[in-house]
């Protein structure tokens, strides 16, 4: 069964520069979802998780299985954004994470997204159970 956990969302600031935007000045689609990958990487980090040496280590890796996004304003060339992660629901496999982009001047909400990620034996392309001692704070 899943569970729902309750903690204060892991922030990452993110600034806009050019090779994150269209000819416009403004943050190409596929611009936010790496700003959303780098904060989820940092907040393993901030948790003591080596995602290189535990995929040595195990064979495993977390991979994006699912993603809903709300575009909602546009971020722009030069903006200062603050990334959110928040676990929402962790499943023997998979973590839920409820994730936001806002700008950091005007706190304007510019994404919001919903992002299950799996954790995968890479060898067999297979979803594997994510390992308790890992995130002992996700274990279900």
């Amino acid at each position: 069964m899943a569970e729902s956990l309750q903690k204060p969302p892991f922030s990452w600031p993110v600034r806009v520069y050019w090779e994150d935007t269209d000819a416009g000045g403004v943050v190409y689609h596929a611009g936010y979802l790496r700003f959303m990958e780098r904060a989820r990487s940092e907040w393993m980090r901030t948790l003591g998780v080596d995602q290189m040496a535990f995929k040595q280590a195990t064979g495993l890796a977390f991979m994006v299985r699912d993603m809903q996004i709300d575009f909602l304003k546009p971020a722009l060339l030069d903006d200062e954004l603050s990334v959110t992660v928040e676990v929402k629901e962790r499943r023997a496999a998979s973590i839920l994470f409820t994730q936001t982009i806002t700008r950091a001047t005007d706190g304007s909400c510019l994404i919001r997204a919903q992002v299950r990620v799996a954790c995968v034996d890479i060898p067999r392309m297979r979803a594997a159970p994510i390992p308790t001692d890992l995130i002992p704070e996700l274990a279900p």
